[in-house]
């Protein structure tokens, strides 16, 4: 396998993780944010929080650890790549993703306003590599952390809002469509079973599409036990990622030194 061969995906699952939780943040009591922005259903907002958990579960999620199979399809030639994926996020601003095949081991992590990746081949670590990531990518992941653990609240703290697209119908299913806005490239556009508050589909703004299937519950809370998320390529091929998530652990211990920008050679 040619270096660095996850990287791409890491970052893209990174950038694009947000539909783990089924929650994302935004005050419950919103106000107008401008000409044009019209203001998010608060009845929807909290049909979509109750539907994760209880109140007092939501408050008390400080890190949360996903334990999974990541599968990538579309690549050239259409063989599928496959990893072993663990994924963390810890309060306020750290995200780590670890992808682990027989021959590479690949890591994207965000530490405050720092982020790295690091390629490591098991039969030869002198052949590690570590990189910088850019501040695109850091504002990125880090609106990706802050709507992973924050459940709907303070999207306004950090200088994001949140906007009602109106009414969609996806899979028969009458839904509510919510605009949750970090920046005006980093968009994600979710659609909640205007019934339940159950997340149906998230749309993201460089194209990506991310579904849901399965449940597992931990802590108290929701979380998807499959996610895919596809995404047509600059050949205008489909890439889908999918991961199938076999354990969720909420608040799980995550040691500082996991997110610190590692040294080259481990």
């Amino acid at each position: 396998m040619e270096p660095f061969v996850f990287c791409a995906f890491l970052e893209f699952i990174a950038l694009t993780m947000v539909s783990l939780t089924r929650a994302f943040p935004v005050l419950l009591a919103l106000l107008l944010v401008g000409p044009g922005h019209v203001r998010a259903d608060e009845a929807a907002i909290a049909r979509a929080r109750a539907y994760v958990g209880s109140e007092a579960d939501l408050a008390a999620v400080r890190s949360l650890l996903f334990k999974g199979e990541l599968s990538v399809v579309g690549r050239q030639g259409g063989t599928p790549i496959t990893a072993r994926l663990e994924i963390a996020f810890q309060k306020p601003d750290r995200q780590l993703i670890t992808a682990t095949a027989p021959d590479k081991i690949e890591t994207t992590a965000l530490n405050g306003y720092e982020a790295w990746q690091r390629d490591i081949d098991p039969s030869n670590p002198s052949l590690t590599r570590v990189g910088l990531l850019g501040r695109d990518p850091i504002k990125r992941l880090r609106a990706n952390t802050f709507e992973n653990l924050s459940f709907y609240r303070g999207i306004e703290g950090v200088g994001g809002r949140v906007e009602d697209r109106g009414m969609v119908t996806i899979d028969g299913v009458e839904c509510v469509k919510l605009a949750f806005i970090h920046a005006a490239d980093v968009v994600f556009i979710r659609s909640f079973d205007r019934a339940t508050g159950r997340l149906v589909q998230t749309e993201t703004d460089n194209g990506g599409l991310i579904r849901e299937e399965g449940e597992i519950l931990s802590g108290g809370l929701r979380f998807p036990r499959r996610t895919t998320t596809t995404n047509t390529l600059p050949d205008g091929s489909v890439r889908a990622i999918s991961i199938t998530f076999s354990e969720v652990l909420v608040n799980p211990v995550l040691p500082d030194e996991l997110f610190v920008i590692p040294a080259q050679i481990p």
